[in-house]
């Protein structure tokens, strides 16, 4: 097996909403065991990561970034851009959804390929904002080195219980 395998990008649609599921829900639980509790965690995936929901995201403006691993093609993270469902969303913002990669790819620069990708498609809006677990150190401090910063606090529902939130916005250009 290679231990320094090579990953592409590509924009992602409905088609794609299995893999789309399948990363979604294998982050997560990667991300979150020992952490949150378990059947939560199997509550949303079961909610929120299935190839319906992503379908609908995408049906509806979303836009999605599949990464891919060679040799094999199998899929190892994304991102996903949307319409804000966030109370601190003002008008001309957009959201990052979900950038997510399988935890063996942190640290190779997948992360901040799949954040420019998101950040062209925010092009022309005026913030990006996204939502982030308030103990997620890992993730608040690779979003605080591309720019974004606090702006607010939210509750967010994973499988029927409420966690601590974070929301933070970066501007856009215009």
């Amino acid at each position: 097996m290679d231990d320094n395998p090579t990953w592409t990008i590509r924009e992602a649609g409905a088609a794609d909403a299995p893999a789309l599921a399948l990363i979604g829900a294998a982050t997560f639980l990667e991300t979150f065991a020992a952490i949150l509790d378990g059947d939560a965690i199997v509550g949303h995936c079961a909610a929120q990561h299935n190839e319906a929901a992503y379908c609908a995201c995408l049906a509806n403006g979303g836009r999605a970034w599949l990464a891919e691993v060679h040799p094999g093609g199998a899929p190892v993270g994304f991102a996903l851009v949307g319409k804000p469902d966030l109370a601190a969303a003002l008008d001309g913002d957009i959201e990052l959804k979900r950038i997510y990669s399988l935890s063996r790819f942190h640290g190779s620069g997948l992360g901040a390929a799949l954040m420019k990708q998101a950040l062209a498609a925010a092009a022309g809006h005026r913030r990006l904002l996204l939502g982030v677990y308030a103990r997620n150190d890992r993730a608040l401090a690779f979003y605080r080195k591309q720019g974004f910063a606090d702006i607010g606090t939210r509750q967010f529902n994973v499988g029927g219980k409420l966690y601590d939130d974070l929301v933070l916005a970066r501007p856009l250009a215009a």
